[in-house]
């Protein structure tokens, strides 16, 4: 998997574009009945489906729609309200959204489950006060990982990542990849206790 880009500027698409859309579940983002394979690619045609679409039977695009709009086509990030990412728990909603080339979401909250989904796949949920988020909206950003900021012109907002989070998010590590970084840790572990306690450890068989 790859890390994210640091730093990363584009357009911030509104989601909703005059307001702060809140409560975007993960049905709207993804529906059910465009999850045609067990797999994470191909998600992205079926990217905000009921929104996006006039017709989604026959894909004829909403031009209403932000994302279908020139200034907002190839945007990376994008600016919602509370409680972003609710409803059920299907990663494929992050899925979709990093196929589409979406990097960033900015919003004053977001759903647990949806945030621990976005950081797995290097997806970087940023949770910012909604004044801010109305200042950015439809603004070229630069979101500086390192750094931990937003910036637009002269303006520099900060935000807060978990340590954890940020180094998954900048050296493109997954959870597995968290635990090897231990590795010698881990050995030396066992180590000490399989001499302390040897009857717990199963010998290869000879």
């Amino acid at each position: 998997m790859s890390a994210f880009p640091d730093p990363l500027t584009g357009m911030a698409a509104p989601l909703d574009p005059g307001a702060l859309r809140d409560n975007v579940d993960t049905d709207a983002i993804i529906p059910s009945r465009e999850m045609r394979s067990t797999g994470r690619d191909g998600l992205a045609d079926g990217l905000f489906a009921p929104w996006r679409y006039a017709d989604a039977d026959a894909r004829r695009p909403d031009p209403g729609f932000v994302l279908n709009r020139t200034e907002y086509a190839d945007a990376p990030i994008l600016v919602a309200g509370d409680n972003f990412g609710c409803g059920s728990s299907r990663e494929h909603a992050v899925w979709a959204l990093g196929e589409w080339g979406i990097k960033v979401i900015l919003a004053a909250s977001f759903a647990p489950i949806f945030h621990a989904n976005c950081i797995r796949n290097f997806l970087l949920p940023i949770t910012q006060p909604r004044v801010v988020l109305e200042q950015v909206a439809g603004s070229r950003l630069t979101i500086d990982l390192a750094a931990q900021t937003i910036r637009t012109g002269d303006a520099v907002h900060r935000f807060d990542i978990d340590p954890e989070a940020k180094r998954m998010l900048a050296e493109g590590l997954d959870p597995i990849d968290l635990t090897l970084i231990h590795t010698d840790h881990i050995e030396r572990w066992i180590t000490r206790d399989r001499a302390s306690r040897p009857w717990v450890y199963l010998e290869a068989s000879q």
